[in-house]
């Protein structure tokens, strides 16, 4: 099945999104107050030298409209300025215009006097002048490649009901559109909102998706695993595309304040690589410059670390995630991003329709553990050399038909219809797994899953109001039969973690499915069904949810549950790597050609040896039967 890979379509045909978040080092957000051409033409030539072909502007709020029926004729004539000098620098921009807030705070036009920015009329109205005004001063300029509507409106002006965020949003787009703007437009929300992390702020990629052009992730969460941290811009890039529009890392990045220089690098490779194969078409880095001569001005006096989020240094001097984006623009070049499609793949890691329809008594903790369990069961996939479509059940069911592994992990629910598809999916040939998970809270403790029996031909030996808990440390299936790639005999070993509720596993006795592994107390651990020309796996454990909990366990062995789902799925990967610490996926260019990706999370250097049922070679021709790759290194083959 074909994964989704759009290109943004701008006025002149499809772009390609390189570039940063631009504020001057002459005043952050009070550029406009300080405004100084011939600094700004340094900094955009430095980007423009390095590969990058874009900026995220901002028209900070309480400058540009100092009053409700007023634009500032002064700002105004800095940003015309400003869009020069990106046609002088052979650059675009995309304006923002409620802004808001900023880097650890928040900013007001001083006669907004509390109003809400969604609901309040005669401020919605104001905010829909101010847009018009601005975009028809600016639409027909060449330098404006798209506008955003906001920076993280869920910070600035709250969280509020779908409802009214939507039609808010609807009338903000309008005003582009009446002004004249004709280029792509998005919110610029973040995409932080249930669809992406279990919790609903308002924001909901589906609800906006008819008034936008792009999705725009923000992505700067923290971690305690160097391997889900690398994969995660792009699972959320995966979660952002419900919608089916192009995703743009419209945000991400780093302070050097956290990280040292070289794993600054490293995680701007990870991060560029990572989201191109995860479907991303562009992206905007956090953001151009150091701001250490505004060290005494806000935000930057209580929040220091804000200084030193610049791809440039304070004196305009490229940072390691400028030659890493610089790198990263060489090869977008070299592959023809534009021409290029995703691989097709075999493979479902399914979210549940939980993540996203809002159901009534479902709690927060339940949706934000459909995130972790799935993330968790991402980085298994890769590790297992396993290419994913990462899919939805459907609201009130069912899922997508036409794979042939269907992955479940650690899943608490699926909707009744979706439970009752599953053995026709089965019996048309896939292989569908599902791990056991009670979840985190208290609330109907129970796995709310129905037709066990019949799925996976066991019983289920529970007591009512009371869980199994996981008493081991250690885990331990041995497997009492062949199951793909691993023999009969074979052991694999899981760390457990959870909470009172979730270090459960599910008691079971077998009636007509077979037991093909065993814990070390003689409990069913893995149990196979055959249904037609294929067949459900049920694991009693949850072995994702256990590693989503723990810091540094990755790669952990669910990685060699899925390499055996996959032989037995008959499923092979686009190349053979000996490695669960070297990923590797393909993009297909329209002319035939197919590009393998490599991408190792080893700290050090690694020669890894290459098995394909064509020749592989560099870029520029060379045979390749391996490759060497630098810490955290990239590689990119023909083949």
């Amino acid at each position: 099945m074909q994964r989704h890979f759009e290109m943004v379509q701008g006025p002149d045909g499809t772009a390609v999104w390189l570039g940063a978040n631009f504020w001057s080092r002459t005043g952050g957000p009070l550029m406009w107050r300080n405004y100084d051409g011939a600094v700004v033409r340094e900094e955009l030539k430095v980007l423009a030298d390095n590969g990058l072909n874009l900026t995220r502007s901002f028209f900070y709020w309480p400058d540009f409209q100092p009053a409700p029926d007023t634009v500032d004729e002064e700002s105004c004539s800095h940003f015309e300025d400003f869009l020069d000098a990106h046609i002088e620098a052979g650059m675009t921009t995309i304006p923002t215009f409620i802004v808001g807030h900023m880097s650890g705070e928040n900013w007001d036009p001083a006669w907004r006097a509390g109003r809400n920015l969604y609901t309040d009329v005669w401020f919605v109205n104001r905010q829909a002048w101010y847009i018009k005004t601005l975009t028809a001063r600016y639409a027909a300029h060449q330098a404006v490649a798209g506008w955003l509507i906001t920076n993280e409106m869920p910070i600035y002006g709250g969280e509020a009901s779908r409802p009214e965020v939507a039609a808010w949003a609807e009338l903000m787009v309008n005003a582009v559109r009446a002004g004249g703007g004709s280029q792509p437009v998005s919110v610029g929300d973040g995409a932080w909102g249930i669809e992406t992390t279990g919790h609903d702020n308002g924001f909901t990629i589906r609800d906006l998706a008819p008034f936008v052009d792009f999705v725009g992730p923000h992505v700067y969460r923290m971690e305690s695993d160097v391997v889900r941290q690398h994969l995660k811009a792009a699972f959320v890039c995966e979660m952002s595309a419900i919608s089916g529009q192009p995703v743009v890392m419209e945000e991400f990045g780093l302070s050097s304040d956290f990280v040292s220089a070289e794993n600054a690098g490293h995680y701007y490779r990870q991060l560029l690589h990572n989201t191109l194969l995860a479907g991303a078409t562009g992206w905007i880095a956090w953001n151009n410059t150091d701001y250490d001569h505004i060290i005494t001005q806000r935000p930057y006096s209580h929040h220091p670390f804000e200084l030193h989020f610049g791809i440039t240094d304070a004196e305009g001097a490229p940072k390691p995630a400028l030659r890493e984006l610089k790198a990263f623009g060489g090869t977008l070049a070299a592959i023809d991003l534009p021409r290029l499609k995703r691989s097709e793949v075999s493979a479902a890691l399914v979210l549940t329709s939980y993540l996203a329809a809002d159901y009534p008594f479902t709690e927060e903790a339940e949706r934000e553990l459909v995130v972790k369990t799935a993330e968790q069961a991402y980085v298994a996939a890769h590790e297992a050399h396993l290419p994913v479509a990462v899919v939805r059940e459907a609201e009130d069911g069912p899922l997508p038909e036409g794979y042939g592994l269907y992955l479940l992990p650690s899943i608490k629910a699926l909707t009744g219809p979706s439970w009752a598809q599953l053995p026709g999916l089965a019996a048309g040939g896939a292989t569908v797994y599902a791990s056991y998970c009670v979840g985190e809270t208290g609330t109907q403790r129970g796995p709310w899953w129905i037709r066990t029996e019949e799925l996976f031909g066991v019983e289920r030996q529970l007591v009512y109001g009371l869980n199994n808990p996981i008493r081991d440390d250690v885990v331990e299936f041995t497997f009492t039969e062949d199951f793909g790639g691993i023999r009969a005999g074979g052991t694999l070993r899981f760390r457990a973690a959870g909470n009172e509720h979730s270090r459960a596993f599910l008691p079971v006795k077998e009636t007509d499915g077979t037991v093909v592994a065993r814990d070390q107390h003689g409990n069913p651990a893995v149990v196979v069904k055959r249904h037609g020309e294929g067949r459900a796996v049920l694991c009693t454990y949850p072995l994702e949810y256990m590693a989503s909990v723990q810091g540094a366990v990755n790669p952990e062995e669910s990685y060699r549950l899925y390499e055996a789902l996959a032989d037995v799925a008959g499923i092979r990967p686009p190349v053979e790597v000996p490695d669960p610490l070297v990923f590797v996926d393909s993009l297909i260019h329209e002319d035939g050609r197919r590009f393998i990706v490599l991408v190792s999370q080893h700290s050090e250097p690694v020669e890894v040896p290459l098995k394909a049922e064509r020749a592989l070679r560099t870029l520029d021709g060379a045979e390749a039967a391996s490759v060497a790759l630098a810490p955290y290194g990239v590689a990119v083959l023909q083949g």
